[in-house]
């Protein structure tokens, strides 16, 4: 690991709001504010005709073209197929993500000087292509991006940390169980970590790249925009500026609903208003199948772990959704206990990241100041142990349909990581000359239904080979995130095999030609 020279920082890159922080000069995680002095950054950019704009104000974004506005990009991290054309150029997610990474560095860095260093976070779903996105997203915005971390492994590092556990080798080595609800703008992940002072093991997690608080949002603009066409006999949602409009009332209602029973609103659209009075229960009614998935998660991954209510020690609150009183209440009901507000849920997160920024650095000898040297031997003590979170499998013929392909697991997800697998199957037919390996990543039987991450082929098989003849797969997960694949003919001996370090995306030059010209070619505000 190459740490350069310069400041270390952790960012947690949000669907609807991202924040930096860092280890400060007494040794606490702080967020770091951005020119508009708020810890919180708005994960929003407006492409206007002269500059890109960074998390731009409700009065800015409501005269702006809608066209210009892209919002949750996170949630298109990995997607090959999605861009905006700006300025005559596609802008990949990614390079849309490093606009909004560059503007927290550059806010940052007229606080506390050159930032070189970041951990980024993402949430414990996101499967290698988004992990990759993220990876390449940080090193265009100009970071050295020394680890990718699991949001919800970042939190539990914060939650230890504030408790003043973190690293504390003199501390009773005895182990806590805490459940882990991270209910974001955009994503939604649940994880079961068991700690003590020094290690930290993630149990089981589970979650949901599409579900998040705009979801909430969503559904309460989609209600009004059907009270708007019972009422007038108008349809709002043929106006792209009038839904922005619609989009931002409904997010302001759900957050006023989080401290008041009842929200009035007032939306506008062709000389007509519609005056409506909102209660939290209405909301709540309109919204249950969202939060009864995340219900439904949280008893899924509690029962993957092992645990039983009574044996949490915590439940702990991470995302800016979780200030929705109705989440508190299904969560009392799930775990048999009180959620904890320890934690800050909007900064716990970047928190969490620079504290695992700082325990890298510890470890790895990158550049030393008073507060790196002073928790060295504390920070060092620290290991944590992750588990896969999607199933790796492998494509073949269904044993009781042989003209039918199924995805054989061989990695399940939640195994502990660092893992090793090695199983026999047998070939399709006679005289085969070459083995197909496809290797998929997803739960579904239907390979269709699941993600294809990588593919090699075996070759030169020995003549005259029967069907059925004996092949042996090995799968290797390390605890880095690398994953890679061997298959061995074992009748004549022929083998091959494939590493895939996070795979997809943009390979290393369009990674710097993507720097270069955020660089030399765009102005942020």
């Amino acid at each position: 690991m190459k740490f350069l020279e310069g400041n270390t920082v952790g960012i947690d890159l949000g669907t609807t709001y991202s924040a930096i922080a860092r280890i400060d000069e007494d040794g606490n995680a702080v967020v770091l504010p951005n020119s508009d002095g708020r810890p919180i950054t708005p994960s929003v950019v407006l492409l206007d005709e002269d500059r890109v704009v960074v998390g731009p104000s409700f009065e800015r974004i409501a005269v702006a073209d809608p066209s210009t506005i892209v919002e949750a990009i996170k949630r298109e991290m990995g997607n090959k197929d999605y861009f905006v054309v700006y300025q005559n150029k596609k802008l990949t997610p990614e390079f849309i993500s490093a606009l909004i990474l560059k503007k927290m560095k550059q806010d940052a860095e007229k606080l506390i000087g050159p930032i070189a260093n970041a951990v980024i976070t993402v949430p414990y779903y996101f499967n290698d292509v988004r992990r990759k996105a993220t990876q390449d997203a940080g090193r265009i915005a100009g970071l050295n991006v020394i680890d990718i971390i699991n949001e919800p492994t970042a939190a539990t590092l914060a939650y230890a940390w504030i408790r003043g556990e973190l690293g504390r080798a003199e501390l009773k080595n005895e182990e806590k169980t805490i459940l882990v609800y991270d209910l974001g703008g955009g994503t939604f992940d649940v994880t079961v970590v068991r700690y003590t002072p020094t290690s930290f093991r993630v149990l089981a997690t589970d979650g949901d790249v599409m579900l998040g608080g705009l979801d909430w949002s969503k559904r309460l603009s989609d209600h009004l925009v059907e009270q708007f066409r019972r009422k007038f006999g108008a349809d709002p949602s043929e106006d792209p500026e009038t839904m922005l409009t619609f989009h931002q009332e409904s997010e302001d209602a759900k957050r006023d609903l989080s401290k008041s029973p009842t929200v009035p609103i007032s939306v506008y659209y062709k000389g007509n208003t519609l005056s409506v009075s909102l209660s939290r229960t209405d909301f709540e009614r309109m919204t249950a199948d969202l939060l009864q998935r995340t219900k439904d998660t949280t008893e899924l991954v509690m029962q993957q772990a092992g645990i039983k209510p009574e044996m949490l020690d915590e439940v702990v609150l991470v995302g800016g959704s979780t200030f929705m009183p109705v989440v508190e209440q299904m969560l009392r009901e799930v775990c048999k206990r009180e959620p904890s507000r320890i934690l800050a849920p909007e900064r716990a997160v970047a928190e969490g990241a620079a504290i695992h920024g700082a325990i890298l650095q510890a470890r790895y000898g990158g550049p030393k100041n008073r507060v790196a040297e002073s928790l060295q031997k504390r920070l060092n003590a620290v290991r944590t142990s992750d588990v896969n979170s999607h199933s790796l499998g492998i494509k073949i013929s269904d044993p009781k349909n042989p003209h039918r392909k199924i995805n054989h697991i061989m990695i399940p997800k939640n195994t502990p990581v660092p893992h090793h697998v090695s199983q026999r199957f047998g070939t399709n037919s006679d005289n085969q000359t070459r083995i197909h390996v496809e290797i998929l990543e997803g739960d579904a039987s239907d390979p269709a239904a699941c993600e294809l991450i990588g593919d090699f082929r075996v070759s030169n098989l020995p003549s005259n080979l029967p069907k059925g003849s004996p092949l042996e797969i090995t799968y290797s997960y390390d605890s880095a995130g690398r994953f890679s694949a061997k298959a061995r003919e074992l009748t004549g001996n022929n083998e091959a095999s494939t590493e895939i370090v996070r795979a997809g995306g943009m390979n290393e030059s369009q990674v710097t030609d993507a720097l270069e010209t955020l660089s030399r070619d765009y102005e942020i505000e």
